[in-house]
């Protein structure tokens, strides 16, 4: 989305402040003067130095023939305050095609890739119909307004924080609920007071209708984002539970989003929505222009040596390093923690709450290198990171566009460097069908070929010394994709 400019801030002042806040804000103490000479303290009292807060990256975006400003658009006061205030201008084009749909109560099905702005549309339709015919009427706890749902629990964290960030200026209450939290703390939450918006994975989700935690009756507005995703991960009879618990179709509005339209999808599009409004927005291109793609050829022997000296060399400060298994995962971390790299590991494996301080110590940058599974390639928004390395090249290209896409985010420069050694290098020709174009596959230079110097090399992790795995994340083994009743076979 393109961003005000701060000058355009500077002249319209800050935000509208609350009445109840501003009354406590305003409100001075009387200052009691002491005479000349008596006083006992002498000395100036310097004003406490003002700290900007850091501005969100300008993204310039090429105008199209439909494109709104959003302070145009007839929009509740408190939106528009909070568009202005995280210096969003003028749509996108699924936000101009959506909004109009969404905020007229129509139900919309659409295929748009992430970062095109979906989010910010549909949260806004969500607030927007919040203001005008909730606001004010009491709600019970355990009875959301709206509900969205997500495939991961990294897209939901994101979803819930896009909606805090939006909403800030409403009375509204917005939770994220999924696997691999606290379940006894996420349901006290839950019932001590009423939410409006619930962002949620399926399986937490079902575990909470289970126990008669949330209703779902009352969802006047359901979101299911990245569809294709949750066919992929088997959490379609999940969602099918889920819906067929929310009010009929004729009597909800529903969103409906997907990076794909295969007939599968199409069809659950159909059997979810009413008379959809179809929007498909094709990107102009799978990855973006500003990241710097190569392939460098090699061996298995030879990758840690090339991983060691491109990070030494290109000296990146924050890397994303991609393993296609939990296990080399774990034991690259180990490797790169050995020759002294900031190094942390992300995987489907880990416990939510150590993966939550992972990314932030991560965005904070006491991290240099995360290694990570497909877990990471989707729904993470971490501003400059430098380096996306493929240690393995993804079986699906879809993959590794969202790979990739870590890096170059917000008009930023980004490096993607992806190893191709005899054993994935097959993965190339899909890769290069799927973008539409060839890629830069060249010999890596000897100096990238180096030994490094000896250490002590660790041993490999034994059972117990292994991440638990984290069987509160509602993840469906794909052994269970179907009809979800029972186990059909272990892989």
């Amino acid at each position: 989305m393109v961003r005000f400019d701060t000058k355009l801030i500077k002249e319209k002042g800050s935000l509208p402040v609350p009445e109840e806040k501003r009354s406590k804000r305003t409100r001075k103490k009387p200052v009691s003067r002491k005479p000349e000479g008596k006083s006992s303290d002498t000395r100036k009292r310097e004003k406490p130095a003002e700290v900007e807060e850091p501005q969100a990256p300008r993204i310039e975006i090429p105008a199209f023939e439909g494109q709104q400003v959003f302070q145009d658009m007839d929009l509740p006061d408190p939106i528009r305050s909070a568009l202005h205030s995280l210096r969003f201008v003028k749509t996108t084009p699924i936000q101009a095609r959506l909004l109009p749909v969404a905020l007229e109560g129509r139900d919309a099905a659409g295929r748009a890739q992430t970062g095109t702005g979906k989010t910010a549309a549909f949260l806004i339709a969500i607030y927007t119909h919040l203001l005008k015919k909730s606001s004010g009427k009491k709600r019970k706890a355990g009875y959301p307004f709206s509900l969205i749902l997500a495939p991961t629990r990294e897209l939901v964290i994101q979803i819930e924080r896009d909606a805090i960030d939006i909403g800030k200026h409403t009375p509204f209450r917005v939770m994220a609920v999924y696997g691999g939290m606290d379940f006894e703390k996420q349901k006290k939450e839950l019932l001590e007071r009423p939410v409006d918006v619930v962002v949620a994975t399926p399986g937490r989700l079902i575990d909470f209708m289970r126990r008669k935690v949330i209703d779902l009756s009352g969802v006047q507005i359901l979101v299911i984002d990245e569809a294709d995703r949750m066919l992929d991960m088997g959490f379609i009879p999940d969602v099918r539970r889920i819906v067929r618990a929310t009010p009929h179709p004729e009597k909800r509005q529903t969103m409906f989003f997907s990076a794909t339209l295969t007939p599968e999808i199409i069809r659950l599009a159909e059997q979810w929505t009413r008379r959809a409004e179809m929007i498909e927005i094709e990107p102009d291109r799978k990855a973006a222009a500003n990241i710097n793609q190569k392939i460098l050829i090699t061996t298995t022997a030879e990758k840690f040596a090339l991983l060691y000296n491109v990070l030494k060399k290109d000296q990146a400060e924050r890397a994303i390093v991609f393993c296609n298994r939990r296990d080399e995962s774990e034991r690259l971390t180990d490797r790169l923690k050995a020759y002294g790299f900031d190094c942390a590991m992300l995987s489907g494996a880990v416990p939510q709450e150590k993966r939550l301080k992972v990314l932030q110590r991560f965005k904070q940058g006491e991290i240099q290198v995360l290694v990570a599974t497909d877990v990471a390639g989707r729904g993470l928004h971490i501003d400059n990171v430098s380096h996306v390395i493929n240690y393995n090249l993804p079986q699906d290209p879809e993959d590794y566009v969202h790979r990739i896409g870590r890096t170059g985010r917000a008009g930023a420069v980004g490096t993607s460097v992806s190893f191709a050694c005899e054993e994935d290098s097959f993965e190339i020709p899909d890769i290069e069908q799927y973008l539409g174009h060839p890629l830069a596959c060249i010999h890596p230079d000897e100096s990238l070929l180096e030994p490094p110097p000896q250490v002590e090399e660790p041993r490999p992790r034994t059972r117990r010394q292994r991440a638990p795995r984290d069987r509160g994340s509602g993840r469906r083994s794909p052994a269970r994709q179907g009809s979800g009743r029972g186990r059909r076979g272990r892989r």
